[in-house]
């Protein structure tokens, strides 16, 4: 596998092809053959982009010519495979049901990677239709991709949804990815994978061009080996959106930059509150290195008020809100987006509606539903209108408990800066037969609120096999802040980075 590029920085990279001692045609065939090397075992990258090398080139050319686009000038990125191209690459959340059919133009936030300069270089492998098909699902499995596996160790699973983007960007085999969260699918990969997640407030990034399951809580973030690389990425996807009108959101305050954030000494003074009720607790392993986390958020100059935790923590009717709007959301979201979709294969069935998902799964059963059904969407054609009773009031409860009784209230109640608790506990075991086998986890909060979460990496726990020791699994520490807050956040977590230093690349 080549070396020279690994663990470097996007900033590293642009000092070097500032200097000349680097180009982005070069650096985009050393991660080209990186995942030529290694993704025979991962299967992280679902399809890489024919036309990412002549990208390259071109903006090569434009540095020459005097012309650098900004700190993603020349940087490969991967795409989640639910991220519409309109260019030679399929999108597909992993199903084959679309292929066949493409999308009409770039998601908005491709488009602004590429007038950022980014190089588009692959679409990432990903749990498929975002594990939105089956409460038995195993994460990072997908009838397209196949099953993604654990950089740490490729008997575990790399966690979901964004499974494809964690994997491949801890194994170095891009500069950064996009990934996408409804709830957890960013920091839950990012978490079991060693790396940083950005999972942004809902209206940050556009979903425009995203094939979607919830139009409330689904947002598309920037997931990278270091606080600072995903802030460079971050700022690439603030734009607002005719297409998407969560980025006209009432308060919305975002910044085209947020390097300026990142400050070392970021958690002095800040006060942070320790989350524990539900979401630590489930895992002794994973406790350890929360507990150490505490310790060094303490050390770095922060005020730590523990505990702090949050009032609606064991609220089952938050659960049970997020499942009904979830349900609701998706049949007509995926029907208006798959209307957007351009045929240009005749031969194939082209799908319409959610009906046409499910009939496509049962007429390729033998490839599509071989480890699990289609139980969600199956639940979700029977789910009511969006101007039904039942799906209004979830929606009212489950942000009120989420944001106003749960998030905010603990917050402003403590005058908080943020909140910690660990990402989930450590990747487990690829059981296709049993499904996933997730322990813990603290992203639901955020996610019915709307809200941000930054994970980085905290440490790692030992694992055990018969046969002995195994790798070590890496464990992540969420920051969770208000609505807006991506820029304190990602100060905080930028500092608790710098003193923790816990992120150590996977042996391949």
């Amino acid at each position: 596998m080549p070396t020279e590029l690994h663990e470097i920085t996007i900033a590293r990279l642009q000092d070097d092809m500032a200097a000349g001692t680097r180009t982005a045609a070069g650096v985009t065939e050393g991660y080209l053959a990186a995942i030529d090397a290694v993704d025979r075992v991962l299967c992280s990258v679902i399809e890489t982009n024919p036309d990412a090398l002549a990208t390259a080139e071109q903006l090569d050319r434009e540095r020459a010519a005097g012309r650098v686009r900004g700190p993603l000038h020349g940087i490969p990125i991967l795409l989640k495979d639910n991220i519409d191209t309109a260019d030679r690459m399929n999108t597909t959340a992993g199903s084959l049901a679309l292929l066949g059919s493409r999308p009409a133009r770039d998601a908005t936030v491709a488009a602004a990677l590429r007038e950022a300069g980014a190089v588009i270089l692959g679409k990432a492998n990903l749990s498929e239709w975002a594990n939105y098909r089956s409460t038995d699902s195993t994460s990072g499995w997908s009838a397209r991709g196949g099953q993604c596996r654990n950089p740490y160790d490729p008997s575990r699973n790399p966690g979901g949804s964004s499974s494809g983007s964690g994997a491949a960007v801890s194994a170095n085999l891009a500069a950064a990815a996009l990934g996408t969260e409804t709830d957890g699918s960013i920091v839950n990969p990012s978490g079991a994978c060693g790396i940083v997640g950005i999972k942004p407030t809902v209206g940050l990034s556009s979903r425009a061009g995203v094939i979607p399951i919830s139009h409330t809580q689904d947002t598309v973030g920037p997931m990278a080996r270091t606080v600072a690389d995903a802030a460079a990425v971050l700022g690439a996807l603030t734009a607002a959106d005719a297409r998407d009108p969560a980025t006209a959101a009432k308060g919305r305050t975002v910044h085209n930059d947020y390097r300026p954030f990142l400050d070392a000494g970021g958690l002095r003074g800040a006060r942070i509150g320790v989350a524990r009720k539900v979401v630590s607790g489930y895992d002794d392993a994973t406790d350890s290195v929360f507990e150490e986390a505490i310790r060094a958020v303490r050390d770095a100059g922060a005020e730590v008020v523990d505990p702090a935790d949050i009032p609606t923590a064991d609220v089952k009717r938050m659960g049970d809100c997020e499942r009904i709007v979830m349900q609701t959301e998706f049949k007509h979201g995926i029907a208006a987006y798959l209307s957007t979709r351009i045929v240009v294969d005749a031969a194939l069935a082209q799908p319409r509606s959610l009906a046409d998902l499910i009939d496509f799964n049962e007429a390729h059963a033998d490839r599509e539903l071989v480890h699990f059904g289609q139980e969600q969407f199956e639940r979700s054609q029977k789910s009511g209108p969006l101007t039904g009773q039942a799906y209004l009031q979830a929606l009212a409860d489950g942000r009120r408990l989420a944001a106003a009784e749960g998030l905010d209230a603990v917050l402003d109640g403590y005058r908080l800066d943020a909140l910690i608790a660990p990402t989930g506990g450590p990747a487990w075991p690829l059981d296709p037969e049993a499904g996933d086998a997730v322990h813990g986890g603290s992203s639901r909060f955020a996610a019915i609120a709307g809200y941000p979460l930054v994970t980085v990496p905290a440490g790692f726990v030992p694992q055990r096999t018969p046969a002995g020791a195994g790798n070590d699994l890496p464990i992540g520490l969420t920051f969770m802040g208000r609505a807006w807050s991506e820029q304190i956040l990602v100060r905080l977590a930028y500092a608790f980075e710098r003193t923790a230093q816990a992120r150590r690349a996977p042996d391949l």
